[in-house]
C-alpha cells in the first residue's frame, strides 16, 4: 500500500538498498484452467505458471476499501475506525509505522479501483436455494485426511504433478508438503499415526481484531514447529523436554515476558534458564535479554551450540531461522452444546508459512527505511513478490508464505501466485505483527495446559475465555467495539450491533460486561448466520473467483468503496495508537 508521507522524514540509512534488491521481484499468475487426470478421475486445476493477474494489487486486503462514514442510522455522520487495528506504531524490531493510514487511503494508482469484485454480489437468492443439511454435511466432511487417516495432499503432491501445479518444470513438487496429523495430545503436540512427535505444536490464543472473528466468517487454528536443532540433544537424539524447554524460551522472546513451565533441573542444560544466578530447578523461563548491558538468552540442547557458533540466532520479537507456523482457515459448525459455533471438519484453507533467513535490528530498520522511500519515490508502483507456489512467496524479511486452498470438489489444490499475494501485505510491512505474525504474540497463557493445546481440545470451544487487555488494561475487544461501531470493518454484522447496541449509539453495558468474562458472546455467530456464511463462502469455492474475494459476504455491504481518490481522506477523526 502507498503511504501519505512526510517528505522531511529522514532515511537514515540507505544500506537498505542491497537488502532491498535481493527481496524484490516479479510474481503474478493468470486464471486460466487446464484439465488433466491424476489417473482415478479427471479434474479441472487452475494454472500456476504465469505471472499474469487479474489484480495485481491483491496484497491490498478489501478490509482497506471500508467507508468510514454512516450516511444513516444511529451513527450517521459519525466515523468509524477498524484502521487502527493493522495500522499503528510498530514495536521494536517492527520499524514500521504506519498509523498515517488511519487516515488517508494512500492508494497506488491502480489500486484506487477496489477490484474485489466479490464484494458487491448479492448471494442472498443462491444461498436460499442451499438446502441446509446439504452444506452441513458438506463442511462436516474431512478434506485434510483421506480414508486411513493420511494426509490426503501427501500422495498428491508426491505423485506426478499436473503441468499447471509445477511452477519450475521438473515434474515434482518442491514446497511444503503438509506433515501435520491434528491428533494431539494433552498439551498440543501433534503426533503421526505410528505414535511419533511431528514437531508441530497447537497454542491456544485471541483472536485478532475483525474479521478473524468466526461471526464474520470462518473458525481458524495455528500450530507451530521449531527447526529440528531446538528438538534435539546434542547428539541429534529427539528429547521432549528439550524442546519444551526451547518452545518456552522462544516464547519469552516474543511475547518479552516470563513464561511459566514444568519444573526441570537447569544442571542438564547447563543453563540458569529462571536467572536466580545458580543452577537448580527451574519453573519459569524469565525474560532478562539486553545485550547492550550484557544479559543475553540462549537455547538449549543442540540449538544451543547451534547458537554459539552462529548457526541460529536469539532476539526479542523474532523468532529463530526455520520456525514454521501452519494456518487451517475453516467453515463454521453449528454443533451445538458448550461449544456452541465449533471448528468444521473441513478446510478452506492450509496456509503455511517458514522463516528461512535472519535479520538483525539494524537490517530491519533499513528494510523499514527503504520502504518509506520506495513509497516517496514510487507511490503508484505495486509491490511485487518473488517466488512461486511451490517454493512459496517471500516478504521480504526472511519469511516464505505458501499454501493451499480448495478446488471446485472441495480437495485442497496449490494457492496460485496471486492467490497467494493476497496473504503477503499483511504479513509485510505492517506496524501490528510481530515477526511478521499475528497469532503466537496472543497466545494464552492463562488457560488450560498454559495455552498449549487445539481449539477442539477445550470443551467450551471459544465459549469462557476472558476478554483480552491491553498493557494499559483497556478492553481489547470492546474498545474496537466502541471505536468501530460494529464487530466487522464493514459494519454490516447485523448480529454484533443488534446485540451490542440495540438501535442506540452507545455500548449497551450488560453486553459489554458479559464480554468481559466471556468472548463467546462476542466472537460466535447465530446458527443461522453461522449456516448462512457457510453457503457465501461454498459458492466462491463453486466458481474458484478466489482472486475476485474470498470473504464470505452474504449481501454487498454498504459501507464499502468501489473507488478512492489519490490520498483521499477515510474520514476517520483522530489516530488511535495501541498501547503497548
Amino acid at each position: 500500500m502507498r503511504r501519505s508521507v512526510d517528505k522531511t522524514i529522514l532515511i537514515t540509512s540507505l544500506v537498505a538498498l542491497p537488502f532491498l534488491l535481493a527481496n524484490c521481484g516479479g510474481s503474478g499468475t493468470d486464471t486460466a484452467k487446464t484439465t488433466t487426470s491424476d489417473g482415478a478421475a479427471d479434474k479441472t486445476v487452475v494454472s500456476l505458471n504465469s505471472d499474469a493477474m487479474l489484480n495485481p494489487a491483491a496484497y491490498i486486503p478489501p478490509q482497506c476499501y471500508t467507508q468510514t462514514r454512516d450516511e444513516t442510522g444511529a451513527f450517521a455522520g459519525k466515523s468509524s475506525n477498524p484502521c487502527f487495528a493493522c495500522h499503528n506504531m510498530g514495536k521494536e524490531p517492527n520499524y514500521t509505522n504506519d498509523a498515517d493510514l488511519q487516515l488517508t487511503y494512500a492508494m497506488p494508482a491502480f489500486a484506487q479501483k477496489n477490484n474485489w469484485s466479490n464484494l458487491f454480489i448479492d448471494r442472498r437468492p443462491e444461498i436460499a436455494a442451499i438446502d441446509d443439511a446439504k452444506i452441513l454435511e458438506y463442511v462436516r466432511q474431512d478434506n485434510y485426511h483421506d480414508a486411513a487417516g493420511l494426509v490426503a495432499l501427501q500422495r498428491v503432491l508426491n505423485a506426478p504433478l499436473p503441468a499447471g501445479w509445477d511452477a519450475n518444470g521438473d515434474g515434482k513438487w518442491n514446497g511444503y508438503i503438509p506433515d501435520a496429523y491434528f491428533s494431539f495430545d494433552e498439551t498440543g503436540f501433534d503426533h503421526a499415526p505410528d505414535g511419533s512427535y511431528t514437531g508441530w505444536r497447537a497454542f491456544a490464543y485471541a483472536a485478532f481484531l475483525g474479521t478473524f472473528w468466526p461471526t464474520n466468517g470462518s473458525t481458524d487454528d495455528v500450530l507451530i514447529r521449531l527447526a529440528s536443532a531446538f528438538r534435539e540433544k546434542t547428539d541429534g537424539t529427539f528429547d521432549l523436554t528439550i524442546y519444551t524447554v526451547n518452545l518456552a524460551i522462544m516464547q519469552a522472546m516474543i511475547q518479552r515476558q516470563n513464561v511459566p513451565i514444568a519444573a526441570v533441573d537447569e544442571r542438564i542444560f547447563g543453563v540458569d534458564l529462571n536467572r536466580d544466578g545458580q543452577l537448580g530447578t527451574a519453573t519459569q523461563i524469565t525474560y532478562d535479554w539486553s545485550p547492550t548491558e550484557g544479559r543475553n538468552m540462549q537455547y538449549v540442547g543442540l540449538a544451543g551450540e547451534h547458537l554459539a557458533q552462529g548457526q541460529v540466532h536469539i532476539a526479542a520479537g523474532l523468532y529463530p531461522e526455520g520456525t514454521e507456523f501452519i494456518h487451517t482457515v475453516r467453515y463454521l459448525d453449528p454443533v451445538g452444546g458448550e461449544v456452541g459455533i465449533g471448528m468444521s471438519a473441513r478446510m478452506k484453507e492450509v496456509r503455511y508459512a517458514v522463516k528461512r533467513g535472519w535479520n538483525n535490528f539494524a537490517q530491519l530498520k533499513s528494510y523499514a527505511d527503504g520502504e518509506v522511500l520506495e513509497d516517496m519515490r514510487f507511490p503508484d508502483r505495486l509491490r511485487r513478490f518473488v517466488g512461486n507456489i511451490e517454493t512459496g512467496l517471500q516478504n521480504g524479511t526472511g519469511w516464505y508464505y505458501a499454501g493451499f486452498i480448495e478446488d471446485k470438489q472441495g480437495d485442497l489444490r496449490p494457492q496460485s501466485k496471486e492467490e497467494l499475494s493476497a496473504c503477503m501485505g499483511c504479513h509485510s510491512a505492517l506496524s501490528v505483527t510481530t515477526d511478521s505474525s499475528f497469532a503466537f504474540p496472543r497466545k494464552l497463557n492463562a488457560d488450560q495446559a498454559d495455552g498449549w493445546y487445539h481449539w477442539t481440545q477445550r470443551a467450551k470451544g471459544l465459549n469462557g475465555l476472558p476478554e483480552p487487555q491491553y498493557a494499559n488494561g483497556v478492553y481489547e475487544y470492546t474498545h474496537y467495539l466502541d471505536i468501530n461501531h460494529a464487530g466487522d470493518e464493514f459494519r454490516e454484522n447485523k448480529e454484533v450491533i443488534a446485540k451490542f447496541y440495540g438501535t442506540g449509539s452507545t455500548l449497551i453495558p450488560a453486553e459489554v460486561d458479559a464480554l468481559h468474562h466471556d468472548i463467546g458472546t462476542l466472537l460466535l455467530p447465530s446458527k443461522e448466520r453461522a449456516i448462512a456464511l457457510d453457503k457465501a463462502y461454498y459458492l466462491i469455492v463453486q466458481e474458484q473467483s478466489f482472486n475476485k474475494g474470498r470473504d464470505a459476504i452474504i449481501e454487498p455491504p454498504v459501507n464499502i468503496h468501489k473507488t478512492v481518490g489519490e490520498d483521499e481522506a477515510t474520514g476517520v477523526n483522530e489516530i488511535y495508537l495501541i498501547p503497548r
